[in-house]
């Protein structure tokens, strides 16, 4: 193992040791991660102050006010230092969107302040300490206590899309739901080896990628991902805003995104009373497909996880699908396999459309029927989904070439629908292939899967009872 390695696992299990100190104190894992986020930041200011450059940071504070107390003055200099960046513009005041302490005993936020003053931050390669936040994320994003899976769309899954979508140096990329910013950064990375011009370099960090979320403490997340891979340093292309309900004439040439599914949160603003040209609904997804498609150019690209009522469901889902089979090419559809994702059993897909002309042809990639996948045993990994990004032929479409055939490969995994087939449905839920296959799962497989379901459906219960407040029927 060489260095690098050491320095990343050594410092990814200090920063983990001290998450389980808190969880047994009450302090749940993301909010400690936010808490880090912070005194990380404060830490790099002061490293950057040592080594003669200006500080962001307004005098008094600042990372040398901090680190000399204990007690409750620390405490209460740490709540007024988050206090005061929250109000301040530009990068400070996006890292720092509504920021307030989670860490109440002094012993204990003072063991966070030692652990980060121990390493020189600012100083370590952007890629490294980028790494480093990346995996914390993600780890964070696969405990189930921290229930912050439900911001992390994992990164094999990421990562085939972007590679198939192929963003461009000289273009804009937007995810107007972007979680912990795993899309954009994928992107960036996907961009940055495409062109040593400098001027280029200097738009893609600076101009090409935007995100948004309606969540402050995903907001600081994401900031702070991409201002540790040096995307963003003086200004954050993330914004803390409910994108639904976003009416600015922002436009994209590249759209990824994974958007939350479900009903709209009561006490959220009406969508349709700020977007009446939407067909009206209250699924979230619905509403967010429609959001992208207003948000893309015209000869834009899109990929968009969905679930499967989005390919099947009647009245405004249909509008919106007639809607996008009209304007938009659909050209292919990924069948996602369950447990992949951190809610259990949701059936999803990803979308690719093309703005600009009308759906003709249907290509479908079944990762799905006979695939089994579990986050914590058995979880996706790029290679899975290799198969599929070869078949996609991105940049020469042309040259497809279906792995069904009803003869001799009934179970091709890639199959076009031809645009009289496509008419021919009244839904987009295409499904051919028929393995009859033995449950391989284990016994604790089967037990771990079935406490889950167990634990939704307490937490549904729970819920309800709360909902009808001791109603007697």
């Amino acid at each position: 193992m060489d260095k690098t390695q050491k320095t990343e696992s050594a410092l990814i299990s200090k920063v983990w040791s001290i998450a389980n100190v808190l969880a047994a104190a009450g302090v749940g894992f993301t909010d400690y991660i936010t808490q880090l986020t912070y005194i990380l930041f404060l830490k790099m200011d002061d490293e950057k102050e040592t080594m003669g450059l200006p500080s962001y940071l307004p005098e008094g504070y600042r990372w040398k006010d901090l680190c000399s107390l204990n007690g409750t003055d620390l405490v209460e200099q740490y709540e007024e230092t988050l206090k005061k960046l929250s109000e301040c513009d530009g990068l400070i005041g996006t890292i720092f969107t509504k920021a307030t302490n989670k860490i109440y005993r002094p012993t204990l936020l003072g063991q966070v302040i030692k652990m980060v003053s121990e390493d020189n931050w600012y100083m370590m390669e952007g890629d490294l300490k980028g790494a480093i936040y990346e995996k914390i994320l993600e780890k964070n994003g696969q405990d189930k206590k921290s229930g912050a899976g439900q911001y992390f769309t994992p990164r094999s899954l990421i990562s085939a899309i972007v590679d198939v979508v192929d963003p461009k140096i000289n273009e804009t990329v937007a995810d107007p739901c972007c979680g912990t910013a795993g899309f954009l950064l994928a992107a960036y990375e996907h961009m940055r080896t495409q062109s040593k011009d400098v001027e280029k370099q200097r738009f893609l960090k600076n101009n090409a990628l935007f995100g948004a979320d309606n969540t402050s403490l995903v907001v600081t997340l994401a900031s702070m991902n991409l201002y540790l891979h040096d995307i963003g340093v003086n200004k954050s292309p993330i914004i803390y805003q409910d994108s639904l309900i976003d009416t600015s004439d922002k436009m994209f040439q590249v759209v990824m995104t994974n958007p939350p599914f479900g009903t709209r949160p009561q006490g959220s603003v009406d969508v349709s009373a700020n977007r009446p040209e939407f067909i009206k609904t209250s699924d979230n997804q619905v509403n967010f497909l429609q959001h992208i498609m207003s948000i893309v150019k015209t000869g834009g690209r899109v990929g968009v996880v969905m679930p499967d009522s989005i390919l099947t469901d009647g009245d405004s889902t249909k509008k919106v699908r007639d809607k996008l089979l009209k304007d938009f090419n659909l050209h292919t559809i990924l069948r996602l396999p369950t447990g992949i994702f951190y809610a259990n059993g949701v059936k999803t897909n990803v979308l690719f459309f093309d703005k600009g002309e009308p759906t003709k042809d249907i290509w479908v990639y079944d990762y799905r029927t006979g695939i089994k996948h579990t986050m914590a045993t058995k979880p996706m990994t790029r290679e899975h989904l290799q198969d599929f990004v070869e078949c996609y032929c991105s940049g020469h479409m042309e040259d497809r070439k279906e792995t069904y055939n009803a003869e001799t490969n009934p179970n091709g995994r890639w199959r076009k629908y031809t645009e009289a087939e496509v008419k021919a449905k009244d839904d987009l839920n295409f499904k051919w292939l028929d393995f009859t296959e033995d449950d391989d799962r284990t016994v604790s497989e089967i037990l771990e899967e079935m406490q889950d379901e167990a634990n939704g459906i307490s937490a549904a219960v729970a819920q309800l009872k709360e909902l009808l407040g001791g109603i007697e029927f």
